[in-house]
């Protein structure tokens, strides 16, 4: 059962579910205005009207995948959602966490730990695309407010949440592939050690990773960094 608990606004909606200790597995926290969101590597998240911000809270269990693969069911239960909401905009997933509309963001995801409990951030340009220095933004241009939104991710990701746990993960992985930039998709990953490598998407490992083919044959696996199209 997911219990969602919609505010005004707040700082950051990660940051509150992870801090309140009182939170449980299914509980979600979706901010009409949200002043301090961030996405990967710190970079700030831009807000807009209507617009939706909103985070779930999993806690790890001895027995689960791999946390980081995560990443690859929160993507999964995000386009799903939003296929629901808002049909046939060409969506795809883009390596690690965000999902694109012809081309250009629309939706981004920011996973954050704290020992065995996970915070899963959406944030989804329902209404309105948000100037980005150096990225190219998108708005869905939708007829759905937050909260109408907020149930329609719970529940995508509520049954994603039990095939992560019940599946193999490679079948996960596969179907991540399945609505994802093709293989063979020539990429450039900026890793967050400040590293650049360029080669040719390759798939994923396991545990999410992506595969990288360079140019002299080798497989490069990739945990972390930003991905270029």
């Amino acid at each position: 059962m997911n219990r969602i608990h919609i505010v005004e606004r707040t700082g950051s909606t990660n940051s509150d579910i992870l801090q309140n200790e009182k939170a449980a597995e299914g509980d979600w926290l979706v901010a009409l205005r949200q002043e301090e969101g961030r996405g990967r590597q710190g970079r700030k998240w831009a807000q807009g009207a209507g617009n939706f911000y909103g985070s779930t809270l999993v806690e790890l269990k001895f027995e689960d995948p791999p946390a980081p693969s995560l990443s690859l069911a929160a993507g999964l239960a995000l386009i799903e959602a939003i296929d629901v909401a808002v049909p046939d905009q060409g969506l795809m997933l883009k390596w690690p966490n965000d999902v694109l509309m012809l081309g250009k963001k629309v939706a981004g995801i920011l996973l954050e730990r704290s020992g065995d409990r996970v915070a899963v951030g959406f944030g989804v340009n329902l209404a309105s695309a948000p100037q980005v220095p150096g990225r190219m933004v998108a708005a869905l241009n939708a007829q759905v407010e937050p909260q109408a939104f907020a149930p329609l991710l719970a529940g995508s990701f509520a049954r994603l949440l039990q095939l992560w746990r019940q599946s193999q993960p490679c079948l996960l992985a596969q179907a991540w592939l399945a609505r994802a930039h093709p293989l063979g998709t020539r990429l450039t990953v900026h890793a967050s050690a400040g590293e650049s490598l360029s080669g040719r998407f390759d798939g994923l490992e396991a545990d999410g990773a992506l595969r990288l083919a360079l140019g002299d044959g080798s497989i490069s696996v990739v945990h972390a960094g930003d991905v270029l199209l």
